[in-house]
């Protein structure tokens, strides 16, 4: 096994950009910092969000309604102030982009105007591994519209033996009664990246609407939702993006489809902003992604999505996949050398975003193995029931000491 000092001498050359962060302190093991590695679960707090949080609810306190033109972000708009940076993140333009709700509730609202089932085409396509809420939503949109949710969602599994889908057999699935096709970009059990270019383009020759869950990609790997055509997608921003529980989510709506006739669920944001105040009992909704809009935006939910954002974009999401994989390669070689688990990540790293599943053999439960990690040994990771230890080295904040930490704290707590 690699030693520490080599892990620590990696850090030296390759830095991260952990000084940003709140790293938690550890309750356990020889480091008075956690070894983190659940940010695709939750992220890290950037040390900014305080500061800036605190300076957009002192404009309340200062101003009162006044905040919503004269604070030094104004609150009425807001949003905008994260609209540019968003694009960037996903590769869109910002007429495509708007920040808005929860990850689920803006699938219903873009399911709204993407999801036009009739008889002979009502089917959705999702993999058997998405994240149970993805499921939950296009079951539910299957049977808004009167069908059989057992019979129109289409689940793809893996081969037998394999642990993750292969692009061909999606593109086969990919049948003429299929109206919707909702696949994970990074498959947050297995930590797959699918080829969405390649998807998305399969899905539409078969006639199909293409949209994409990422929120497991966004923050993650490099996204060029406008060139690749995808019809639309969302992401939360709470995992990979840091923005704090609950975060606030992002939208993205091709820009073929901005301006026309698509049905859309309308309320006081989706008119456009320069004739809201005239109080129009019809809404005039902008040839944009703010369309989607529904409420005001939460100003408070808003400002550390906005916080984390700058830090993306200063830094860059190429810059950041290429320490990605070369953090992930570091870690997937110590897995191999100590680990008697199995990594159901796939092993080739254009296929896979910066998290390594664990599948550990013998009676040992992953939540109980991810308990004596954090408090034995001070690292954490994400347990997900019966056998599955996720593991993610989050390229802003995690170190190649990290890594060596998980690895050795795995030598001695695996079952053999």
């Amino acid at each position: 096994m690699s030693s520490e000092a080599e892990a620590l001498q990696l850090d030296a050359t390759d830095p991260g950009h952990r000084e940003l962060f709140d790293v938690p302190p550890a309750q356990g093991g020889d480091y008075p910092e956690v070894a983190y590695f659940a940010g695709n679960s939750l992220g890290l707090r950037p040390k900014a969000t305080r500061t800036e949080l605190l300076e957009d609810l002192d404009a309340w306190a200062s101003l009162g309604v006044e905040g919503h033109l004269d604070a030094a972000r104004p609150w009425l708009p807001y949003h905008e102030l994260l609209t540019g940076a968003a694009a960037r993140l996903v590769g869109a333009l910002p007429t495509e982009t708007v920040v808005m709700n929860s990850l689920t509730v803006n699938l219903h609202l873009l399911m709204v105007s993407f999801y036009r089932p009739t008889t002979s085409r009502h089917r959705i396509v999702i993999e058997d591994t998405a994240f149970p809420s993805d499921s939950y939503a296009v079951r539910s949109q299957a049977r808004f519209h009167g069908y059989d949710a057992e019979d129109a969602v289409i689940r793809l599994r893996p081969r037998p033996g394999e642990d993750s889908l292969r692009t061909a057999d999606v593109v086969e699935q990919l049948s003429s009664d299929v109206a919707l096709v909702l696949l994970g970009g990074v498959n947050y059990l297995t930590g797959e990246l699918m080829d969405i270019p390649a998807i998305t383009k399969a899905g539409h020759a078969a006639g199909a609407v293409v949209g994409w869950d990422l929120a497991h990609a966004a923050g993650n790997v490099p996204l060029s939702l406008h060139d690749w055509g995808v019809d639309f997608a969302a992401w939360c921003s709470y995992k990979y993006l840091n923005s704090g529980p609950g975060a606030l989510a992002g939208a993205f709506v091709h820009e073929r489809h901005l301006g026309g006739d698509l049905p859309r669920f309308e309320g006081w944001w989706s008119t456009e902003a320069a004739t809201r105040f005239e109080m129009a009992p019809e809404s005039r909704p902008p040839a944009t992604a703010d369309a989607w809009q529904v409420s005001n935006p939460p100003i408070f939910s808003m400002s550390p999505v906005r916080t984390s954002l700058e830090i993306f974009d200063r830094i860059g999401m190429d810059a950041l996949r290429a320490r990605s994989l070369r953090l992930t390669a570091y870690l997937e070689k110590l897995l191999a050398r100590v680990t008697v688990g199995r990594v159901i990540t796939p092993g080739d790293p254009a296929r896979r975003g910066a998290q390594l599943s664990l599948r550990i053999g013998g009676s040992l439960r992953a939540g109980e193995l991810a308990k004596r990690l954090r408090f034995e040994y001070g690292v954490i990771a994400d347990a997900r029931e019966p056998d599955v230890l996720r593991l993610a080295p989050v390229p802003l904040y995690s170190t190649y000491h990290d890594c060596w930490r998980a690895a050795s704290a795995l030598t001695e707590v695996m079952p053999t």
